[in-house]
This record gives structure tokens, C-alpha cells and sequence, in this order.
């Protein structure tokens, strides 16, 4: 699905419901590196009854005295703005990306021409919403924050018999606490995804910085997905657990080192490190003068750099050989 890591700027709901503020966000994902910028496209009133609670991370960082509902409203983006985004996205040279959290949601953005669709950690419970978003045949990126493997392989078994192929999904390991405590990060779950299922995996990080991002690039992570804001010091609720742009800049850079540095798996000596195999490796070469026709021994033959010379694998060999001319001192010996 992806020739390189993929890197996802969450943006989420951190525009705070201001289309300027949306806007902005791509243009710094777009600056920072990001191959896609992601954004959350829900209407309240299909996606929590009225008096749910909030989370306990929301209540530290949006106002106490509102409900989940009046918080979620109040960070809506209408339709028109979805489309001006997705333009935008698509001027700029980035991938448009949004989780729908509804059914009327996940028809928009279809229609909207949505590549990838990305399924939230809160609906892989969700039949229906599984099976809807299964049968659009698109490639899907599944989060598993809160999941048990039992549920995961029941959520892959419905995107599959709904018609997504499994080569098109690739699964991420997820933790959903924002933010996430270092210690309960539990990376190595990633590698049992991956072996259990036979699938593409990845990570949504949300922790605070980014070590757990390069962590997982390489364990083998496909793709990275981590939140974004423009200022950590705005209200909201998502802000706190969130890279700014000068940060998700140095995360995307580093990723894409790990990816570089993980090479092809393939061991031989690189080209950067060629020219120094004479130099470095060592050579067997003559510990004092030595006449022609003299047997080489362990007191007339020594071990010493450069390496352009009998390699010292071949000592047994050279040891009781007959010097085929005279060698000085330091000299390489042939044999």
C-alpha cells in the first residue's frame, strides 16, 4: 500500500471548528513533511446522546460544565468547508484524509472521493459501521486503541466479507489515552498484529514527543499517525497530546532517517565503508626478514593492517609454507 512509511498529521479536531484555522493546519502538515493530513467528520447528534460524559482527559482540557455533545457540536466542520479542505489538500500536493463517526459520515466522505478510509479505535465494535465502510473497497487503516486480538480478528472478518481485500488494510496498534503513559505503550503488540493476522501494521502515537514513533518505524511500522495541532496552548481537547509544526517537522525527519537506516536486510559491505576494508582489515605479513626458501613459522610471519594483502584466515595455510622469495620486515607475504 505504501512504498515508504506513511506519516499522518493528526489533525483532527484541533481546528477548533474554524475553517482558517483547518486550513492552516494542512499548510503546516504539508510543511512539516506529512504524506496526509486527517481530519474527524461527524455530525453530534448521530454520534452521542446528549448527556454522555466527556472523558476524563477532555474535562482537564475543555470547559467542565459542557457535555460531550455540546463539545463535539462546537467542534463540527460543516460540508462546504470538507470540500474547500479537500481541495486545498489536493492543490498543495497532500492526501485529504478524515474518520467518519457516522454513517451519513462515511457516505460524504465517499462521495467526496475519500483514498483511504481510516477507522477510529472506538468503532471496531461497530458492526454495521464496519460493514458499511468494508464495503466500499477502498484501503483502510484500522486503529485497535482499547481492543482485545479477538476483537481485531472480528473486525478484520467483516471489512473482509464486505468486499475490502485484506492487502488493503493495514491495522495499527493504538493506545487510546491522551496522553498515552510511556509505559503502557506496549509496542511489541504490533509485531504479534502482524504475525497473528498476516497484515500491514503501523502505530498511532499519543504519546508526548515522538520516541515511540521511532520505536515502531523500526519494529517494521508502515504507517505513523500522530496528532497535530498549530499551538499546544490552545482549548481543546485534543491539543496536550499533539505535536506543533516545529516538532512534527523533527519527528518526520527522524522517520524517515529510521526508514533510510533500515536498509534491505541484505549483509555486505556498503558503499561508504568499502574503501575501508584495505585499511582497517589486517594482512599476513613478514614479522622479520625472511630468505627465499625459508619455512614460514609463527615467529617469522606476523598479523598486521593494511588488508590488501593474504588474508590472516589463511594462517594455517602460510605456516610451514617456503618463502617463494625473500621478504623484508612488515613486508606482505605472498604466498
Amino acid at each position: 500500500m505504501f512504498d515508504r512509511v506513511f506519516i499522518i498529521a493528526e489533525a483532527g479536531v484541533n481546528h477548533n471548528g474554524s475553517y482558517s484555522t483547518a486550513k492552516g493546519l494542512i499548510d503546516a502538515a504539508y510543511a512539516s513533511g506529512a504524506d496526509a493530513v486527517k481530519f474527524q467528520t461527524f455530525r453530534a447528534e448521530l454520534v452521542v446522546s446528549r448527556n454522555a460524559p466527556k472523558a476524563p482527559y477532555q474535562d482537564l482540557t475543555t470547559d467542565r460544565d459542557e457535555s460531550q455533545f455540546e463539545m463535539l457540536k462546537s467542534l463540527e466542520l460543516g460540508r462546504g468547508a470538507h470540500k474547500k479542505l479537500f481541495a486545498h489538500c489536493r492543490k498543495k500536493g497532500i492526501l485529504f484524509l478524515s474518520t467518519a463517526f457516522d454513517m451519513d459520515s462515511i457516505e460524504f466522505l465517499s462521495e467526496l472521493g475519500l483514498e483511504i478510509f481510516k477507522i477510529p479505535s472506538g468503532e471496531i465494535t461497530n458492526l454495521p459501521y464496519l460493514r458499511k465502510i468494508g464495503s466500499l473497497r477502498k484501503k483502510i487503516i484500522l486503529s485497535t486503541g482499547m481492543s482485545i486480538l479477538k476483537e481485531i480478528a472480528a473486525a478484520l472478518n467483516i471489512l473482509i466479507s464486505s468486499g475490502t481485500k485484506k492487502e488493503d488494510v493495514t491495522v495499527l496498534h493504538c493506545n487510546t489515552g491522551y496522553p498515552t503513559p510511556i509505559e503502557d505503550v506496549n509496542l511489541k503488540a504490533m509485531l504479534v498484529i502482524k504475525d497473528k493476522f498476516k497484515v500491514r501494521v503501523g502505530y498511532s502515537d499519543h504519546t508526548q514527543g515522538y520516541d515511540a514513533a521511532l520505536a515502531a518505524v523500526a519494529l517494521g511500522a508502515s504507517v505513523i499517525e500522530k496528532h497535530f495541532t498549530l499551538d499546544r496552548n490552545m482549548l481543546g481537547p485534543d491539543h496536550k497530546a499533539s505535536l506543533n509544526p516545529r516538532e512534527f517537522t523533527a519527528m518526520a525527519r527522524s522517520i524517515r532517517n529510521v526508514g533510510i537506516a533500515m536498509g534491505g536486510g541484505i549483509k555486505k559491505p556498503s558503499r561508504s565503508e568499502s574503501a575501508n576494508i584495505g585499511v582497517v582489515r589486517k594482512s599476513i605479513v613478514a614479522a622479520r626478514n625472511i630468505k627465499r626458501g625459508e619455512r614460514l613459522t609463527e615467529s617469522n610471519i606476523a598479523v598486521k593492517r593494511p588488508g590488501t594483502g593474504i588474508s590472516p584466515m589463511r594462517w594455517d595455510e602460510a605456516i610451514g609454507a617456503l618463502a617463494k622469495r625473500a621478504f623484508e620486515k612488515d613486508e606482505l607475504i605472498e604466498l
